[in-house]
């Protein structure tokens, strides 16, 4: 029997006026500016505007690790993006990022500013810049690359999918959950069965696939992300686990993570950074 109250998609869509949900308020149908304000500058050769998302630890974690290895260029300016209320929209982020997403970096060390945006696009570019964390034999470098760009097209099944039905949605739905966690398991059981043969994501060698992947699912093994572990039954990952772990501990990773970070333990919090010495 039919449902008298299932939803019959129109002919033609229209926005409502509100969809639900907890990012309801700047959900849109059309890209661009909302309103003027120029983007903040720093003193370092590196300008970042991000938030503690997955996403934008991605870079912060990348940053910290170059500056660990030595590359005194890699000092960063990190500035707060509170995407919630729409900072993402201002003149200033839009020209840096067209596409209204955290991160967007601006490398003010040549004669003319670079933008760079995409998390993933972020990454190689550090990468190539500062010849880091990406292997240079092309066999190394595309396994490396392989991975990155799987991450880049499998996180939307995890974030705007499970993430978003199981944690941030107006009213729990099956269906959909159901659909995405199906998905999201079916990841975790591929990386755990591919870190079964090798110690890091790409080979026996730290890469920016690494860098990538951690904050999504090393925050949903370790139960940071979507407060899911229990019901993803993440134990059941165990070599994804032995490397979550390894990675969480490196030091650099333990200081990216809490740049741009506005919620949690206050002690993990560090809304703007601007120094080293900001993460003493």
């Amino acid at each position: 029997m039919t449902d008298p109250n299932a939803y019959t998609p129109p002919k033609v869509w229209t926005p409502p006026q509100s969809s639900g949900g907890t990012f309801a308020n700047i959900n849109r149908p059309v890209s661009g500016a909302t309103h003027e304000k120029a983007l903040p500058v720093g003193k370092h050769p590196l300008q970042l505007y991000s938030l503690a998302t997955p996403n934008g630890v991605k870079v912060t974690i990348m940053l910290e690790e170059l500056l660990a290895l030595g590359h005194s260029g890699a000092e960063y300016d990190a500035w707060l993006v509170r995407i919630g209320e729409g900072n993402q929209f201002s003149s200033g982020f839009v020209a840096a990022n067209p596409n209204s997403k955290i991160p967007a970096l601006l490398d003010t060390s040549g004669p003319s500013p670079i933008r760079v945006f995409e998390s993933g696009s972020i990454l190689l570019y550090l990468a190539e810049k500062f010849h880091a964390f990406l292997p240079e034999d092309i066999a190394g470098r595309t396994e490396t690359l392989n991975w990155l760009f799987w991450q880049m097209g499998a996180a939307p099944y995890v974030g705007g999918g499970f993430g978003h039905f199981y944690a941030y949605a107006p009213e729990p739905l099956e269906y959909p959950i159901n659909r995405f966690a199906m998905e999201t398991k079916r990841q975790l059981d591929l990386l755990d069965k591919t870190l079964a043969q090798r110690r890091y994501i790409a080979g026996d060698d730290y890469t920016i696939a690494d860098i990538a992947i951690w904050p999504w699912y090393g925050g949903l093994i370790n139960g940071d992300l979507y407060n899911a572990a229990e019901f993803l039954s993440v134990y059941e990952y165990r070599n994804l686990q032995r490397w979550s772990a390894e990675v969480g501990a490196r030091p650099a990773v333990r200081r990216g993570r809490r740049v741009n970070r506005v919620w949690g333990d206050e002690a993990e919090q560090l809304a703007e950074r601007h120094a080293a010495s900001d993460l003493d």
